[in-house]
């Protein structure tokens, strides 16, 4: 059985529209903001090299994967869960809902989405 999105969710293939309005009517209030997201968009995956599976702040990370945002954050999303504090993703910003430099936090949000595409 195919799922299918929440009516405050558009998506395609490649991109994924919130509407804030959506959220906002949860709040009381009503905005006709939508944010776009291009899972399409180039994207890296780093890790930090650790010690005590704790960064290493001396280091820099090295690249683990290259290809897609969705790409990336289905390769970050299949590490252990208790590894993730080691990755990065990185990836040209997409104000507001992608930073340049998305943490475990950001990931796991996004990877919630991707599952809809």
């Amino acid at each position: 059985m195919e799922r299918s999105a929440p009516p405050h969710l558009e998506t395609s293939k490649s991109r994924l529209i919130l509407s804030s309005g959506w959220a906002g009517q949860r709040s009381g209030t009503m905005t006709d903001e939508e944010h776009h997201v291009n899972f399409q968009a180039p994207a890296t995956l780093l890790k930090w090299p650790s010690l005590n599976n704790r960064r290493r702040d001396d280091r820099e990370p090295y690249l683990v994967a290259e290809g897609t945002l969705e790409f990336c954050i289905r390769e970050f999303m299949s590490k252990p869960a208790a590894t993730r504090e080691l990755y990065d993703i990185r990836t040209a910003p997409q104000p507001p809902l992608v930073p340049p430099i998305m943490d475990v936090q950001h990931v796991a949000e996004l990877a919630r989405f991707c599952d809809f595409l």
